[in-house]
């Protein structure tokens, strides 16, 4: 049974949508590590771990890579009761990347749309 607050490793891959072999890959390469131990040995999340993971989750459909999302996990963490200017400036500019990608895609999906509106306007033959 997980402590007050924390869950395992298998309500955490629930409750995110990802499997339990991504949250331990992303544990071994330092992106996401438990907050805490079971006396078994089991990983423990806590609530500030799944929004974590949620924002990592979010990153993925922008194309960042895992690098990219650990640049951005530790200007967060850096900015977290600071005002180290450099830090926030990193996480401004993580902010108007993301804008970027979303315009990008965006279009994409314009395309997308149109293509599929042509497609359903063109007569079989």
């Amino acid at each position: 049974m997980p402590e007050d607050g924390m869950m395992h490793i298998g309500e955490l891959a629930d409750r995110t949508e990802l499997s339990i072999r991504t949250l331990r890959h992303y544990d071994q390469i330092g992106l996401l590590a438990p907050t805490g131990r079971s006396e078994g040995g089991f990983r423990l999340y806590t609530e500030g771990d799944y929004d974590r993971l949620m924002l990592i989750r979010r990153m993925k459909p922008l194309g960042y890579s895992l690098d990219q999302m650990g640049d951005l996990l530790r200007a967060i963490d850096r900015t977290q009761g600071s005002t180290e200017e450099h830090a926030t400036r990193a996480v401004d500019d993580f902010l108007a990347d993301a804008e970027e990608r979303r315009e990008k895609l965006a279009r994409q999906l314009e395309a997308a749309d149109e293509f599929i509106r042509q497609l359903r306007e063109t007569p079989l033959r």
